[in-house]
């Protein structure tokens, strides 16, 4: 699967709304730990089709991520039936990220 931009406009379609656990990673394009961490939220798109991955930028979609008091990135955050079950701050591995779920 691919991961999937996340814009205020589309939050509840595609987070809120979805069947699926959703990984969503707040990012930014000057972040170098976001950059680090881009390939390993991209592998487990591919590798995890039971799970929605999508990425917000933080720099574009400051209000949303206000509303969720996203204060650094990259920050991780598991939603499961339209509600926010986990979140992790900083570069993690790929193992560590899934057991989020």
């Amino acid at each position: 699967m691919s991961v999937t931009e996340i814009t205020d406009e589309n939050f509840e379609s595609e987070v809120l709304s979805s069947k699926r656990p959703v990984l969503v990673d707040f990012w930014a394009s000057y972040c170098s730990p976001c950059k680090m961490l881009s390939p390993v939220i991209d592998n487990i798109a591919r590798e995890n089709p039971d799970i929605k991955v999508g990425k917000v930028n933080v720099e574009k979609e400051q209000e949303l991520a206000g509303k969720f008091n996203v204060m650094s990135v990259p920050t991780l955050m598991v939603f499961k039936n339209g509600k926010k079950v986990s979140a992790m701050i900083g570069v993690q591995p790929k193992e560590k990220i899934l057991e989020m779920f």
